[in-house]
């Protein structure tokens, strides 16, 4: 077995914030859970110990409570798809199986009524949670939080046919994907729900915008990975993970590749910094709420993964950072050697990219 690595504290520029409800949220959400039989025994009660409320609450610290219930349940839900069909279920390796699958759901988020996989725990969860994401939102956020679904599906069964294949991708393919097999894209179109207003679509897809959530996706995922990695190099299973795609790239060791991951992650906050800014100066009210929802949902990220039990994992404790840092290990303004996202840093003039302080 790997020894452990060490994570290092990370960069937290965003303040702390969490939805004064958050006990209570997170409640509901086991009971949610057992109600709709949302995985095994087992597995429900491992999971409803791992603060998946708390993670909710505080995405959305000030939001309204309604939605922060929702989004907990659309959480666990997702924890149920991604560890039972994805990674520790049968269709884990079966991509064309998992397809089939995953367009039947997306089915019912497209229409909550068709008479598909009637008796499947996740299919009857997720009808729950369509109704409820057409009460809570307009419909174009519902259409929305559709296509993020597809996004979503679509990167997670490539992600199978690398588990098939036991093969480790390379990491411009890996950043890529990893934008939308974290789930991180569906949970967005709730920032928008939880306050009450809606981006127009001119706003959504401008390419700053659009960079911005990517961002959002990059931190939060590769935090994940960071944090995560512990307790995924311990299972006996294939895993994808940044720091083991980093060491196939370049040859690096574990502790290597692990700082070169916290590295990119900083230098990718540094950038969203930067360009939160100029957004806030350009932008409408309601594209700097939306700004304000995806860096609560970066610090939401961070802050339960040094908490929840699902990280810490106290039967083989991860060694993880109990608090974070006020400078980040990479402040460099040049762009990642990563294609598919070095253009994130053409949108943000020099002198806004340039390091804190200077």
């Amino acid at each position: 077995m790997p020894h452990a690595l060490a994570v290092p504290p990370t960069y937290a520029p965003i303040p702390s914030a969490v939805h004064p409800n958050h006990a209570a949220i997170d409640a509901r959400t086991a009971a949610w859970a057992d109600t709709f039989d949302i995985g095994s025994p087992e597995w429900r009660s491992r999971l409803v110990t791992q603060d998946i409320g708390v993670f909710a609450a505080r995405i959305l610290p000030e939001g309204q409570e309604e939605v922060v219930a929702l989004l907990s349940d659309f959480v666990i839900w997702l924890f149920g798809v991604d560890d039972g069909y994805c990674e520790e279920g049968e269709l884990g390796g079966r991509p064309g199986e998992l397809a089939a699958t995953l367009h039947r759901l997306l089915r019912i988020a497209q229409n909550p009524e068709s008479p598909m996989l009637t008796d499947d725990p996740l299919a009857e969860g997720l009808r729950d949670l369509t109704l409820r994401v057409s009460r809570c939102g307009t419909a174009l956020q519902a259409a929305r939080w559709v296509d993020t679904l597809r996004e979503y599906f679509f990167a997670v069964v490539w992600e199978s046919e690398h588990r098939a294949a036991g093969r480790v991708p390379g990491l411009n393919d890996y950043a890529l994907m990893r934008l939308y097999d974290g789930a991180t894209s569906v949970v967005q179109p709730f920032l928008e729900m939880g306050y009450g207003f809606e981006l127009q679509p001119y706003e959504r897809d401008s390419k700053a915008v659009r960079a911005a959530a990517e961002m959002t996706s990059f931190i939060t995922t590769w935090d994940n990975d960071i944090y995560s990695h512990h307790k995924e190099s311990r299972g006996t299973g294939y895993y994808l993970n940044i720091v083991r795609v980093l060491e196939r790239e370049y040859g690096l060791s574990p502790e290597q590749a692990l700082t070169a991951a916290v590295a990119q992650r900083d230098r990718v906050m540094c950038l969203f910094l930067s360009l939160r800014a100029k957004l806030e100066d350009e932008g409408s009210p309601q594209v700097r709420q939306y700004l304000r929802g995806l860096s609560s949902f970066i610090r939401a990220t961070q802050d339960w993964s040094i908490s929840s039990l699902r990280y810490t994992t106290p039967d083989d404790p991860a060694l993880l950072p109990s608090s974070f840092t006020d400078e980040p290990s990479d402040g460099s303004t040049d762009p990642l050697d990563i294609p598919s996202i070095s253009w994130w840093w053409d949108l943000v003039p020099v002198s806004r990219t340039a390091p804190l302080g200077e």
